[in-house]
């Protein structure tokens, strides 16, 4: 007769392995789920996307909120890998721009994100918090080497926060604005920063340059 095959313990790092393998699998449907329903969705809306319990999602995060403050940050971040296609953030004023204007045109280059973009844009302070935290160290980059105004700083930051949300929301929900309306209001909002108008308009009319997209898993 056979010996029994025993069940053998995961270890440490399989187990965080296995959380961790969950705990994307919980983001990726908040991501699915503000894309198609948005801030206003309940836990039982999440896990029916995700096909689990809803206790189950409370041993991953703390409530709703947390998860969905989490998915935006991740897809934000990956997009923002994406727009910069290998050039430091903060390198110059005009990738921090082109960057900025392909949020415009995420329609066409990231329908998820944009979905997102879109159903998020009615709960600004989701937004806000996105933009403010990848702002910062940009921003705080260009004026430490004079290519923007620093003084005021904070100040400064939160009011582009302002602007692009509403910008955002003047493309993907209201669509009162194209993408280049979108690309003019941009750039009077860097007079904020002490851009001149001139300079400000030339840098909101260069060609945009799109990295190839089969790499990112945020594209549907």
């Amino acid at each position: 007769m056979a010996a029994k095959k025993q069940k053998i313990p995961a270890t440490g790092s399989r187990q965080a392995a296995y959380l961790a393998r969950n705990r994307a699998a919980l983001i990726r449907a908040a991501q699915e789920v503000l894309a198609d329903i948005g801030p206003t969705a309940t836990i039982e809306d999440l896990a029916i996307q995700a096909q689990v319990s809803p206790t189950t999602i409370y041993k991953y995060f703390e409530n709703k909120e947390v998860l969905f403050s989490e998915a935006l940050a991740q897809i934000w971040e990956e997009w923002v890998v994406w727009a910069y296609n290998g050039v430091t953030p903060g390198e110059n004023l005009e990738v921090v721009i082109d960057t900025a204007r392909k949020l415009f045109r995420v329609k066409k280059t990231h329908p998820l994100f944009a979905k997102i973009l879109r159903n998020t844009s009615g709960h600004p302070q989701f937004i806000l918090n996105a933009v403010r935290g990848s702002a910062v160290p940009v921003f705080r980059s260009l004026a430490d080497r004079g290519l923007v105004k620093g003084d005021e700083f904070e100040k400064r930051v939160i009011a582009l926060a302002h602007s692009l949300a509403g910008i955002l929301n003047a493309v993907h929900v209201t669509e009162e604005f194209s993408p280049k309306d979108a690309d003019v209001a941009l750039g009077i909002a860097l007079s904020l920063w002490g851009v001149s108008e001139a300079k400000a308009k030339k840098i909101v009319s260069r060609p945009l340059d799109f990295a190839p997209l089969n790499y990112l898993r945020i594209v549907e």
